[in-house]
Parts: structure tokens; sequence; C-alpha cells
């Protein structure tokens, strides 16, 4: 295969001129209802579950410093996402502003690796979504038999797999013990992730419409956590704001400044949702305007939250009590207010379905957008005659983070899930510059603030907190990185749009 083939791209200015052509979605969509999209992405587990989790075993109260050094960085990224959505309103986010400045082979390694990131983020929510329904459900006396409450531990999965090997004759040197639970598989998680599947594949607009109300009352109930809690704050449990670096039995670090950026690591994937809206471009009413307004206002309102329930969450309680699934619940309960952890309850089950529904649609979008440019099968493409939505690729997705979401533990996936968006987001920075040099004349609807300091220092940030991951998600990234590459050597190469056109690098 020649480089050029690897480098070809379609020009800003063709991307710009399909944007009235392209009659593949409904325009439905209008400012409010983008940014709501946005912080129904990026407001979830981040708060209602991953806030407290972080605290406990990474940050202590620093945790908020956590969201502070992942909002910082992620909104260096959210201005030159700006940039490129009013640019470029074209189904597809990264990939596609990838596509137009770098070229197809980095275009589809972006999208490839987000439309698994997106999956995942899907799958992580929706195991925490599941145990905030748990609480509302043991409340009314309801339990679920204990092979269905949640999924099966890592010890557990590897003592089955190592029956598996043994009965075909394969022996492992360390046998695991037989699991002391029951756990099997997370059924909630598992049928939120169809049931948001299902309804993003009937209409576009119908969910949108639901997920705005959603976002409503998700705020509301994160104003409540911090309205309420700011009364109970005890500053004696901000005592140490940074907990002594100590390492466990197993040799893992904790707390200290390099927890904090471990913590910064884990919780970013909370504070990116605003990029999904752009993948909706296409539905937009008047994406070149409403786009980047969204972006910004999505990012904006969210970080405010997040820093204000991280302060309150580690003042109403020791840091090490909230490593719980439902840990703002639980923070609640501790200081003698079960009314408020129900209320938090039921704002959190209502108000987390908005993250589902952001990262679906994002992760659907994507796959609809490599396979209408022929670098996955065409028949991925193709709308439902009826309602209008990539519902194939949205079927499909549903079934695997259901699976996902059903069987594996929430650490197991959130480690998976931070690496491919900052990837992402170091293609967002990089290219805005590269498309600055190359055609500084075009006409940009929002122009990303002081671009050469902005953008580098989003690239940097992404670097950092890449760093700050555990090594095992490197190990799963190359995995997945490895198997997209055979994939575009072997198909999408040569069944891509731009080779069937005879098109070339310009």
């Amino acid at each position: 295969m020649s480089l050029a083939k690897f480098i070809r791209h379609k020009s800003v200015e063709q991307l710009q001129a399909e944007v009235g052509q392209r009659k593949d979605f409904r325009r439905v969509l209008g400012l409010w209802q983008l940014t709501a999209i946005g912080i129904g992405g990026i407001i979830g587990v981040g708060i209602f579950v991953l806030a407290g989790q972080q605290a406990a075993l990474n940050a202590g109260p620093a945790v908020a410093l956590s969201f502070i050094i992942a909002g910082f960085g992620s909104a260096c990224a959210a201005l030159c996402y700006a940039e490129f959505a009013g640019l470029i309103p074209v189904t597809g986010s990264a990939y596609t502003y990838g596509y137009a400045v770098l070229g197809e082979g980095a275009a589809w390694i972006i999208g490839w690796d987000l439309l698994l990131e997106y999956a995942l983020v899907v799958a992580v929510v929706a195991i925490g979504w599941s145990g905030y329904v748990q609480v509302l459900l043991a409340t009314a006396g309801v339990h679920l038999p204990e092979w269905a409450q949640k999924s099966m531990s890592a010890d557990t999965m590897k003592y089955f797999w190592q029956q598996a090997l043994g009965s075909i004759g394969v022996h492992s040197a360390s046998p695991v013990a037989a699991p002391t639970d029951a756990h099997r598989f997370n059924v909630i998680a598992a049928g939120i992730s169809l049931l948001v599947a299902i309804l993003l594949s009937v209409k576009t607009e119908w969910g949108a419409r639901l997920n705005t109300v959603i976002v409503g009352i998700k705020v509301l109930g994160v104003a409540l956590v911090i309205g309420v809690g700011a009364f109970f704050i005890n500053t004696a449990n901000w005592h140490p704001f940074i907990p002594e670096r100590i390492f466990d039995d197993k040799g893992v670090g904790h707390f200290g400044w390099h927890g904090v950026l471990t913590g910064a690591s884990v919780v970013f994937f909370a504070v990116f949702g605003y990029d999904t809206l752009t993948t909706a471009a296409e539905e937009a009413r008047n994406p070149q305007r409403d786009l980047p307004r969204a972006v910004l206002l999505s990012l904006a309102v969210a970080m405010v939250l997040y820093i204000a329930v991280s302060l309150v969450l580690t003042g109403i309680v020791p840091y090490a009590t909230l490593s719980g699934e439902a840990s703002v619940s639980d923070a609640f309960n501790a200081i003698g207010l079960p009314w408020i952890s129900n209320v938090i309850a039921v704002a959190a089950v209502i108000g987390v379905i908005s993250v589902l529904f952001a990262f679906m649609l994002g992760a659907a979008r994507i796959w609809f957008a490599l396979s209408r440019d022929g670098l996955l099968p065409a028949w991925f493409a193709r709308v439902h005659p009826r309602f209008g939505t990539p519902a194939r690729p949205t079927m499909i997705l549903g079934i695997f983070t259901a699976i996902v979401a059903g069987l594996l533990p929430i650490g197991e996936v959130a480690e998976l899930v931070n690496i491919g968006t900052l990837s992402a987001f170091i293609l967002i920075c990089a290219s805005v510059l590269v498309l600055r040099v190359r055609k500084p004349d075009l006409k940009r609807n929002f122009r990303t603030p002081a671009v050469w300091f902005v953008a580098p220092l989003g690239i940097l940030f992404s670097l950092a907190l890449i760093w700050g991951l555990p090594w095992i998600t490197f190990e799963r990234f190359a995995i997945w990185m490895a198997l997209g590459l055979i994939v575009y050597f072997t198909y999408g190469v040569r069944h891509s749009k731009l080779n069937r056109e005879g098109s070339s690098a310009e």
C-alpha cells in the first residue's frame, strides 16, 4: 500500500459543500437539545460514583484537584472541538475532523478507537446506574437474586477461565481459589444498555426530548447534593487534603500527588462527554452556529458542578468511606439523612440515563460515518426507512454493551475508557494547528482563542493523563489498535469511498 492512500483526505471545502446536501438524517436538534446531550454525556457516573471511589482509592479530598486537572485539559480540547464543530459540521466528530486534516489512516485509527471507547463508557455508566437502582429497590424491600446483582469479580472470572482451560487439558501454574460469592451477571446494567439502544433506534428527536427532561432532573439532583451537603461539611475531613502516598500489599501506590494525577486520569472520561454532541452534527438545525456554543456551555456547567460535589462529598464524611458504587447516597446515609440519600438515588437513576443516551448516540454515529466512507461495510450505513436512524449499528452496540456491563466489574471497564479519548484530544488539538497553517483563510464560525498556547497545552495535558493510566490499559489498547489496523489494511483501504473515486492526497 502506498503512503498516498494512507494520507489521502477529504478537503474541508468538500465537506462543507456536502453539509447542505446530506439527507441521511432529519435536522431536529436545537441549541438546548445539543447542550443537554453534552451535559448529559458529562454529568453522570463521574459525580454519582467515581468522585467518591477515586477519593477513597487515589486522591483523598484532593479528588477536587483531580477534576480540575482533568477539566483544564478537557477545556483546551473543547475549544479546539468548538472550532472544528463550526468549521466541519458533519457526523463523525474527531474521526471526520482527522479525515479532513491528517488523512484516512489517522482518521481510521481514531474512529476505530472512539468506537470502542464510547461503547465502554456506556458499559461503565450502566454498571454505576445499576448500583443506584438497587439502592432504590432495597429501600422498597425488593432484592434481586445474588447472581443477578453484580458482575463477577476479576478473581471469579479467572477461576472460571482456569476451569475452562483445565477441561481441555491446559493447566495454570497458580490456580485461583473458588469464588466465595454468587455474583455472576449484572442484569440491570445489561437491561438498561439494551433499552437505550432501542430508544435511539426508534427516533432521535424522541430520545433528545426525553434526554433534555432527564438532564434537568439530574442537574436539580446535583444541586440538592451541594445545597444540603454544604451545611454538614466538617473541614477536619479535608485534612490532609492530599494524603501521604502509601503502597498496598500488592505494591500498588495510592494517594500523594501521583494519586491525584491517577485520579484525574480515571475521572477524565467524566469530563469529556461534550464531544458526543458533535457526532450529531447532521441532526442539528443550525450546526455551524449551535455546535460550538453547545460544546463550551455544556463543559462549563458540568465543571462547576463536579468541583462543588467533590468538595461537599469529601467534607461530609471521611474519604476512605466513599468506595461503594453508590457513594453519594452512602455518604448521606452516613450523616443520618436517608431521605436525601433516596432522593439522590432517584436523581441518579433518572439522570444517568442521559449519559447512556449521549455515548450510545456518539458510538452509533461514528460507526455510521466509518461505514458511509467505505472503511466498514456499507450495510451499517443504511438508515432505518421509517425512523431515519442508524438502527443497525445502534442495536449491535446495545447488545455488545449489555454483555460487557453484565459480565465485567466497573473498575475493569473504566480503566480501558480514557486512553482512546485522550488520543482523540491530541489529534484534535494538533489538527487545529495544522489547519491554521495549511488554510489560514478558511471562514471559521468559532476560533480557538490563543490557539498556539491552548492547543499545545491540551496535547501536553492529554499526554500527562495518559502517563497516569495503569499499564494494563496500554496492553489492551494496543490489542484493539492492532485488530483495527488488520481490519483497515484487509478491508478499509480497498473499499474506501476515496479509493473508489480514485482520490489521492492533496
